[in-house]
């Protein structure tokens, strides 16, 4: 039962992949990362979401905090906030050549001071396996996928 559910996760996960975003950051809910404050995940280690009247724009995306604080914490410093990968999912952006999938707000990390997103929790175990190495993958593959519509 598991297999298959991993199974249908993956072929889930490729097909949405078919039909990724050309931007750079992943929109949802009409706000970067589905309308979660990027900041919160490191100052309060769980996902928060943010409000719409505490928006910034950055990179050409929307982006919500919980708190005016964590809004002029991204504005000074978005870099060190700003999921990788443009908080589309970890996992695709490291498979063979990388692709953009969604992403789940809930299947987060942060690796050495940077937030990673995952498609969904049970792609995110098999990201953990092999986290380091699927991060050096992504990295080298994200520059010429981050403007590609796949």
């Amino acid at each position: 039962m598991k297999r298959m559910i991993v199974v249908t996760s993956l072929a889930l996960f490729c097909s949405i992949a078919m039909f990724a975003q050309k931007s750079p950051v992943f929109v949802a809910d009409g706000a970067a990362i589905h309308g979660y404050d990027a900041v919160a995940y490191f100052t309060e280690s769980k996902p928060v979401k943010g409000d719409s009247l505490l928006s910034y724009s950055w990179n050409g995306v929307n982006w919500r905090f919980a708190t005016e604080q964590n809004k002029e914490a991204f504005k000074a410093n978005p870099d060190k906030y700003a999921p990788q990968y443009g908080g589309y999912c970890a996992y695709g952006a490291s498979d063979g050549e990388g692709h953009k999938a969604p992403s789940d707000p809930e299947a987060w990390k942060v690796v050495e001071g940077k937030l990673y997103f995952n498609y969904n929790k049970s792609v995110q175990q098999m990201w953990f396996k092999r986290q380091d190495e699927l991060i050096k993958t992504a990295d080298k593959n994200w520059p010429s996928l981050k403007d590609k519509g796949k």
